[in-house]
C-alpha cells in the first residue's frame, strides 16, 4: 500500500446503479484496483504494462 492517499475513480462506462464496479487509483509507477462495494477490502496493484495489456484485451473483447 502507498502512503499517499490515493485518488480513486470509475470508469465512465460504469454507473452508481449497477452491483458490479471496480474503481482505479493511477500513482506514476502502480495502477491499484478495487472492488467499489468494499472499498476497505482487497486491493490489487499492477504495473503500467500489465494495466495497458488488460485495457486492451478488455477493450476488444467487449
Amino acid at each position: 500500500m502507498t502512503s499517499t492517499p490515493l485518488n480513486w475513480f470509475k470508469s465512465s462506462y460504469s454507473s452508481n446503479e449497477g452491483p458490479d464496479c471496480v474503481e482505479v487509483a493511477i500513482t506514476p509507477v502502480t495502477i491499484h484496483i478495487r472492488d467499489s462495494k468494499d472499498k476497505d477490502g482487497a486491493q490489487l496493484a499492477v504495473g503500467e504494462e500489465t494495466w495497458t495489456e488488460f485495457v486492451g484485451f478488455a477493450a476488444h473483447s467487449a
